[in-house]
């Protein structure tokens, strides 16, 4: 036990310092070593993601909050969106999609192209003629479409969203400083939502429903500490290295649950 919870404070600091400045929880990389490494059974590993969202979401948000990094519509609409869509996740995923594969297969095929094509349009910015203009924001109907449906991804499998909410967004132009809090926000709110659900849900069926929660809370004060700490660095790099970030960030996701699909 006591190696478990050192483990997992550690593992959840050094994942959230990289990930929050690009806002990006970091549940999706420990989902793996969740499995893998701590042996948390299906369909439990969701909610112990969840429960270190909502344990390690404070940290970043309290650091972005006092910058004023928060303020605006855009963390408003995606978190109207997530919301229904992550119930949903949760129900499906305890009653009709107990597997792992199907879902690495999208995640691998959603974000390991999307991570290279935002690593090579960082790297060679496609130059037009004339005055540049600024790309135009998605509409609230798209925002609010895109959340639903990442607020279902979410629900099933415990990442809650901004993993998934971070590339397609800075893809579309917005600049990471704005997406990165509306991110974390959405991925907090959507994951309280989740645990609870799952919480409701355990208790009246049977299996490995409930989640691990030593392990759920150790990762999640890493994770606290491990975020504001990231927040806090973010103001502080360009605009380029955080787009690389991301990208890099989204496609060591596709790739690693592109491997783990294929075996």
């Amino acid at each position: 036990m006591e190696w478990t919870v050192a483990a997992g404070v550690l593992a959840g600091l050094l994942i959230s310092v990289v990930t929050a400045p690009v806002g990006v929880s970091g549940a999706v990389f420990l989902l793996p070593v969740h499995l893998s490494v701590f042996g948390v059974p299906n369909p439990a590993v969701t909610p112990t993601n969840l429960l270190f969202n909502v344990v390690a979401g404070p940290g970043a948000l309290w650091r972005y909050r006092r910058d004023g990094a928060l303020r605006g519509p855009l963390a408003r609409r995606l978190v109207a969106g997530t919301l229904p869509g992550v119930v949903a996740g949760a129900v499906i995923r305890v009653h009709a999609l107990p597997g792992p594969t199907v879902y690495r297969l999208l995640i691998a095929g959603l974000l390991l192209p999307l991570g290279v094509w935002l690593c090579a349009r960082t790297l060679r910015p496609v130059r037009r003629p004339g005055p540049a203009t600024p790309p135009a924001e998605p509409s609230p109907g798209v925002l609010t479409g895109l959340a639903v449906a990442v607020g279902v991804v979410g629900g099933i499998y415990g990442i809650g969203g901004g993993s998934l909410l971070g590339p397609v967004l800075v893809a579309r132009g917005l600049p990471v400083a704005r997406v990165a809090p509306a991110a974390l926000a959405t991925t907090f709110v959507t994951s309280v939502v989740g645990a609870a659900t799952y919480a409701v849900l355990s208790l009246a069926g049977t299996g490995d429903i409930a989640p691990d929660w030593w392990l759920g809370l150790a990762c999640g004060l890493g994770g606290l500490i491990g975020g504001y700490l990231g927040a806090r660095l973010q103001p502080r790099l360009p605009e380029r290295a955080l787009r690389l970030l991301l990208g890099a960030l989204a496609t060591t996701i596709g790739g690693l649950y592109a491997a783990q699909a294929v075996t």
